[in-house]
């Protein structure tokens, strides 16, 4: 699965993921491979990324946009703090 990480001012991060867990602003929820198409506003929280290299990266947003369509996930936010 691949994702791009955006913020109005950059590009934070691009790359391949086994998942995206996110702070949807009716709680937090996971994304997987094959994932059906969703388009989700998300709340205040953390934000993690587990990639296929066996990293991971966290970081924080104040609120934001994801969107999943054929496993490739865009994740527009606001408020980036590593």
């Amino acid at each position: 699965m691949h994702i791009t990480v955006l913020t109005p001012d950059a590009e934070i991060f691009d790359g391949d993921i086994t998942s995206v867990k996110v702070p949807g602003v009716g709680g937090q929820f996971e994304i997987l491979q094959n994932h059906a198409p969703i388009v989700s506003a998300l709340g205040e929280g953390p934000v993690r990324l587990l990639l296929t290299s066996g990293g991971q990266k966290t970081f924080s947003i104040e609120k934001g946009f994801i969107e999943v369509l054929n496993n490739n996930v865009s994740l527009l936010v606001q408020g980036f703090q590593e």
